[in-house]
Formats: C-alpha cells, sequence, structure tokens
C-alpha cells in the first residue's frame, strides 16, 4: 500500500505491510495530534487479543525521540508526542524513523518503519527581509539582470515548489530560471534606464509562495537606489565556484579564492569583497573574506553529519560613487572524515541464562550505528570471547547475541561478554560494549561419594549407637539420603551420612555386612549417587574356652585321657593350651601343651597311692586370655596285665576313629545351620561363605580362612606361631566353663 489512510474520527491509519525479516511500515502526517493512531500494530504482527499486554509488546529506543508508543491494551502504534518531520529529517526525504518493537515469550523482534509525511507548514523564507540594491543612472542599460537571493522552504516535495512573483513596476521585471547545478537562479531585469531625477529611489516586494495547498507564501522588500557616475561594475571571471573541503579542515583553512576586474579607471576600478549571504543562514559566521585579495577562509568547524553543503553570495564592488558591484557563487561541499566512532547499544538483555538452554538461544539484542558516511560509516560486530556466544545479524545494524555452544555452570558460572564494533575508515575507529551474562544452574549433577566402595572395620560387643564411620558425598544439593538397612544392625544418617550401629554386633553370629547406600539431591526431577559399604567385624576375646567329655585312658607309658575343649572366638583368640596345675611338681602324670593328653610320666608306684586327682586349666590366647578349669580323677587297678593292655590299646584306637567320625558329623551340621541361619540376611555379603582349611598337628586343631589370603604352616615341635588363627565354626557345649572327669 502506499499514501496514507484516515480513519473515521480524525485518526490517522497508515498503511501497514511486511517488507521480511519482521518489518512493518507506516506512514503519518506530521503534527498529527497526541493519541493518533498510526496503525494496528499487534493485529498486523499477527498478535491475537490480549497478547499485546501479556507478551509485553512494546517500543525500544535508538538514541533519539520516536514521537510514537505502543498502547499496551489494544497493541496499537499512536502518536505519543508533538511530530516534527523538519525536526526529524531536515531536507531528507522520505523521512523514515526506524522502529524496534519487542515481545517476550518468546522473545522477537519486530522492525517497524515509520514515514513522517510533510504537511505544508513552513513558509518560505528569504535570506533577509531587505535588500538594497544600487544602480546607475542612464549607465544600467535596459536588460541588465541582477542576481537576487532565493527563498528558501523547508518543506519538502510539492511543499516546497517555490515560485516568485514581483510587485507592479514600469522599470523592473522578475526573471526566474531552474538550472542544473543550481535549484534556481532569480534576477532582477531592468526594463526601462533609471531617471535619479525623476526616481532616486525604487521599492518592491518580492513574494514566494509554495506549491502546498493552502500555498504560503514570504516576502522580501527591494530598495533600489539610482546612482550616479560609475557605469562599469566589477566582473567575476567565474559565475560560480566550486570547492570541496574536509570536515577535519582546521579554523583558518583557505576555502577558495575569488577574482573580479572593474575596465573602470581609478577608485572606480578598485574592487573590494565582501561575502553577500551565506546559506544555510545559521552559518553566516564560518566564513570570512578578505576584502582586498578575495580569499575566503573558514572562521569556524565544519561538521559533515550536521550540514554537508554551503552556498556563498560574494559580492565584488568598486570605489565608485555610487558604487557599482558584480556577483558570484561559491558552491562549498563538505567531504566525510572518519570522526564519529561507532555506537553500541544493548536493547534488551534476557538473562540469567539457564545452563542447559539450546544452542541458538537469544541473550541479548543490540544496535550498532555510526553517524559517518559511506566506508566511514559502514561497522562490523564481533563478540570476545569468540565462545561460547555468537553475533547474527538480524537488520541493518541490529543484531542478536546468541548462544554458540552449550553451558556448565559448574565450570563457568558467569561471563563477561564484550560486544567490538569497527567502522570501514582509515584508520579504523572503535566502539565496545561490555554484557555481563551470569549462568543460571539445573540439575544436571548426580551426588558423588568420595568412594565407590567403602570398607569399614568394627570391633564386636560395641555400644548401641556408637559410630562406625562417616561417609562423605560430592555437591551439597540434596534432599534425602537414600539407603537399604542392613537388617537391623546399622543405620545411616541422612543428614550427615554417619553409619552408626543400632544394636552391638557379635562375630560370632555375623563378620560381614554389605549395603548400599543412595544419595539424593534436591533438584527437579533428583538425581541420585549410590555407594557400597562393606563393614567387616573384628573378634574380640569375649568367649572362655568350652570342655568336653574327657576320652579314656590307658596302661602306664600311655595315655590316660585326653582333655577336649572348643572355644567360640576365632584366631589366636581361640588357640587353646593346657596346663597341669595341680599336682605341682614331679608327679607320675603330664599333660601335651596343646594337645591335652594326659599320659604317665613315669612308672606308677604303690607309693603313689590308689587314686590321683589332676587340675587342668585351658587357657586362650587372648588379650586378657581366658581360661577353664578340668579335673580329672585317676585310679589305680591292679592286674590285667598284658591282656588288659592289648585290649585297653585296641580300645583306644576304635576310641579315636569314633570320636573323628561323630566330630565330622557335628562340624557338617554345624556348617549347614549356618548356611541356613545366613542366607535370608539381606545384607550380609551374598553368595557361599568363605571356603574353611582344618589343620591338625602336634600342637592342636584348628581351623582359618582363606579369605585373609595367607599360608599356614605348622612345624613338628613348634610352640607358638604369628599367623591369624581361627577356631572351628561350632558352638561350645553347655555347661560350666570347669568340669570333673574321671577315668579310670
Amino acid at each position: 500500500f502506499d499514501g496514507v489512510r484516515r480513519g473515521a474520527g480524525g485518526d490517522w491509519r497508515g498503511a501497514a505491510w511486511a517488507l521480511g525479516g519482521g518489518q512493518v511500515r507506516y506512514s503519518v502526517p506530521e503534527e498529527a495530534k497526541a493519541g493518533t493512531v498510526v496503525g494496528r500494530l499487534a493485529q498486523d504482527l499477527g498478535l491475537e487479543a490480549g497478547e499485546p499486554e501479556a507478551r509485553r509488546l512494546r517500543l525500544v529506543a535508538q538514541g533519539r525521540r520516536a514521537s510514537v508508543e505502543v498502547s499496551g491494551a489494544s497493541g496499537a502504534l499512536v502518536v505519543s508526542s508533538r511530530l516534527d518531520r523538519e525536526e526529524l529529517c531536515g531536507k531528507s526525504a522520505p523521512c523514515a524513523l526506524r522502529l524496534e518493537v519487542l515481545v517476550e515469550r518468546p522473545l522477537r523482534v519486530f522492525h517497524v518503519e515509520l514515514e513522517v509525511t510533510d504537511i505544508n507548514d513552513n513558509a518560505p523564507l528569504f535570506p533577509a527581509a531587505r535588500k538594497n540594491l544600487s544602480l546607475a543612472e542612464f549607465t544600467t542599460l535596459p536588460g541588465s539582470r541582477f542576481p537576487l537571493e532565493g527563498a528558501s522552504d523547508a518543506d519538502v516535495g510539492a511543499n516546497a515548489q517555490l515560485s516568485y512573483t514581483l510587485s507592479p513596476s514600469e522599470h523592473f521585471s522578475l526573471d526566474w530560471q531552474k538550472t542544473e547545478e543550481d535549484s534556481e537562479s532569480l534576477f532582477l531585469v531592468l526594463r526601462r534606464p533609471l531617471d535619479r531625477e525623476t526616481m532616486p529611489e525604487h521599492r518592491l516586494v518580492l513574494t514566494a509562495s509554495d506549491g502546498g495547498r493552502p500555498s504560503l507564501t514570504g516576502t522580501m522588500e527591494l530598495v533600489i537606489s539610482v546612482l550616479d557616475v560609475n557605469d562599469n561594475a566589477p566582473q567575476f571571471n567565474q559565475s560560480v565556484y566550486k570547492v570541496q573541503l574536509l570536515e577535519s579542515a582546521a579554523e583558518g583553512t583557505l576555502v577558495a579564492r575569488v577574482n573580479a576586474t572593474d575596465p573602470d579607471l581609478g577608485m572606480y576600478g578598485e574592487v573590494i569583497y565582501e561575502i553577500d549571504t551565506v546559506l544555510p543562514p545559521s552559518a553566516s559566521d564560518m566564513f570570512s573574506i578578505d576584502t582586498n585579495s578575495g580569499e575566503i577562509r573558514l572562521t569556524g568547524a565544519v561538521d559533515f553529519e550536521t550540514v554537508t553543503f554551503y552556498k556563498l553570495h560574494i559580492k565584488a564592488k568598486d570605489k565608485g560613487s555610487p558604487p557599482l558591484s558584480g556577483h558570484c557563487k561559491v558552491l562549498v561541499e563538505v567531504l566525510d572524515v572518519n570522526d564519529n566512532a561507532p555506537e553500541v547499544w544493548v536493547t534488551s538483555l534476557s538473562v540469567p541464562v539457564p545452563e542447559d538452554a539450546a544452542v541458538g538461544t537469544v541473550v541479548a539484542l543490540l544496535s550498532v550505528s555510526d553517524r559517518d558516511s559511506g566506508a566511514n560509516g559502514r561497522v562490523r560486530c564481533a563478540v570476545w570471547p569468540a565462545a561460547p556466544f555468537g553475533l547474527v545479524a538480524t537488520f541493518a545494524g541490529s543484531y542478536s547475541l546468541v548462544l554458540r555452544e552449550a553451558l556448565d555452570r559448574e565450570r563457568v558460572s558467569e561471563y563477561e561478554v564484550e560486544v567490538r564494533a569497527e567502522d570501514g575508515g582509515a584508520p579504523a575507529l572503535r566502539a565496545s560494549r561490555g554484557v555481563r551474562v551470569p549462568v543460571s544452574d539445573v540439575n544436571d549433577n548426580a551426588p558423588a561419594f568420595a568412594q565407590a566402595v567403602y570398607t569399614v572395620l568394627a570391633r564386636e560387643n560395641n555400644a548401641a549407637g556408637a559410630e562406625l564411620a562417616r561417609l562423605a558425598w560430592a555437591g551439597a544439593r540434596w534432599r534425602a539420603g537414600g539407603w537399604r538397612a542392613a537388617s537391623s544392625y546399622v543405620s545411616v544418617d541422612a543428614e550427615s551420612g554417619r553409619l552408626w550401629a543400632l544394636q552391638p554386633l557379635d562375630y560370632e553370629e555375623v563378620q560381614v555386612l554389605q549395603f548400599e547406600v543412595r544419595a539424593v539431591d534436591a533438584g527437579e526431577p533428583p538425581l541420585c549417587g549410590n555407594a557400597t559399604v562393606q563393614l567387616f567385624v573384628v573378634d574380640e576375646n569375649d568367649n572362655a574356652p568350652a570342655l568336653l567329655p574327657a576320652a579314656g585312658g590307658g596302661p602306664g607309658g600311655q595315655v590316660v585321657a585326653k582333655i577336649r575343649a572348643v572355644d567360640a572366638d576365632s584366631g589366636y583368640n581361640a588357640w587353646l593350651r593346657y596346663e597341669l596345675w595341680e599336682p605341682r611338681g614331679k608327679g607320675p602324670f603330664r599333660v601335651g601343651l596343646y594337645s591335652g593328653e594326659v599320659s604317665t610320666a613315669r612308672a606308677l608306684e604303690e607309693a603313689d597311692g590308689p587314686r590321683q586327682r589332676l587340675v587342668i586349666v585351658v587357657r586362650d590366647h587372648g588379650e586378657p586370655a581366658r581360661s577353664a578349669t578340668a579335673t580329672l580323677s585317676v585310679s589305680l587297678v591292679e592286674g590285667g596285665g598284658a591282656a588288659a593292655a592289648a585290649a585297653a590299646a585296641a580300645t583306644n584306637v576304635w576310641l579315636v576313629v569314633a570320636i573323628c567320625a561323630v566330630s565330622s558329623l557335628f562340624l557338617l551340621a554345624v556348617v549347614l545351620y549356618g548356611a541356613s541361619r545366613w542366607a535370608p540376611r539381606a545384607a550380609v555379603l551374598s553368595g557361599p561363605g568363605p571356603a574353611t582349611l582344618v589343620c591338625a598337628s602336634e600342637v592342636g586343631s584348628w581351623s582359618y580362612s582363606q579369605r585373609q589370603s595367607r599360608s599356614l604352616c605348622v612345624a613338628e615341635g613348634t610352640g607358638k606361631s604369628d599367623l591369624m588363627v581361627f577356631s572351628p565354626n561350632f558352638p561350645p557345649p553347655p555347661g560350666p566353663a570347669a568340669k570333673e572327669t574321671e577315668v579310670m
């Protein structure tokens, strides 16, 4: 659509259409009243009713006042303050304002071009309200032309198209022409010779009318004085001088040198230069001319971004009375230099950025501009550091700061990003803008224990509630501890990770507990970490030896009896030794230190009496040692001879065989009982139990666990060993620790 549509109720509604890249264009006439609807922005952007306010539809300022705003409720683009096209754009046409419109959830940017159309609100304006001309009588021939300064109109287009009229006069007429080099040429033409004696002064009114509807006018009074005598005016060697001037030119720089000659002689041929007028009028004090040499110099600072073109009307007059004058124009074109650094604005910032944000997420919107023109105004942008963010050009001078790589808050929690802009000048000018981008945390790290497997050694008979170990995990974000309790033996504190005993541990009941501990954080969804705890119960010497029924003995020099005892402990705590406590001294009997065999130490005599009472102490190797006492009564019987001895020997052999068989069956029953008892416990180490090797020698019988990965060797006659020794896995017999046995 082109043009402007006027809606009902005096609202101006500009035509709107998409130009690509999310751009919408409107037009509105200047001086529109505040509140005037420019366009239904929300509707043109495709937003539904209620979305403009919910998604915070709004304009983003870019350095200068836009004079329009977005109505929050309706989403319409309305005039907020006075729109003056001449103030916004000067003589530039068309006058287009580039606006950025943002909506959130999701964040999007739309580009709106608002064209402010001209209305005829400025009347033509002459450089001066009055112009004086001096013309000699008779010597000024009919047809002579005298240049006049035309009027200027701040409007554009048809509103700035000027036409001129001169008040009626029989001596003068107006000649108005348009040229390619100069927009217009205006001359006052003498139609009839002047006679000072008849009319020494002529007053005329020059009127300029623009092309607006209705038309506006401006006037200038021409005061023409008729002079006498001097009949030759100075003439310039050029009617138009064209000059190019760098905007960086210093004060005093030579702009141009004009030259005019007068054919008259004497003082009538001496030429004096002066600047008649300067356009724009605001630059009247920026140039000076040497009255004698015609050198024009710069007396102020020029700025390409403010004024790009100056027009100077130069007058050369002689010293006649009255003086005659000639005129020329000096056109000064200001050339741009790279004197403006780029400017960077952050128009929108969406922080903090979650660490799981997808690649391509828009973090910030930026605008970049440079007041220079051409290559000096072309800006290149880059972001430093180059990762993990990058710049994407979305529109002329507009960029999006987007995510290029995945973020990890645990590695970098905040980024200081610098957006650098550099123009194409030589040398190039640079600018930068820092953007702080914090990274917000998401739950992407599970709790991690310091160890995958914890091995804990705990002595048996510990107190209930005693701390056994502390389990540590990395990271402080957790919600609760998940763990599978090892039966009713231990518990884990979910707050501190403290492993404590629920009841005293008994090595004879359980040797190993294995369970899993889980730490769960407070994230959504929660993450967890696991660790395995292996708790080994260390044996204490808390069981005294228990005596078994003694085996019967034989004749002199042979084994009389054998004391048997077991200890429920293991290792050194279960290694037993036998000592003859009574009678002391050299009696007829002795006891094997580790075998418990009671044998005759010498031949029995009548003096030894018919009955002997032996007190035998059984001790373990624990610290402190525990003991049990057995009393053995030996009765001496006469007779029997060799036959009795032979019978006794045979009986002893079968007795040993029977004892071994019964012991093996008993040991097998105990192993099966232990397996059936431990198998249901979830916290006890699962799988088959450790193999147990049973060894026998002259120093006794014991078992040891292959879990210790040690070899057990017992030499004949060895009295002690430094190896870890364990007792057989069967319970002690019932009854008191001290037992009396009678052997016949």
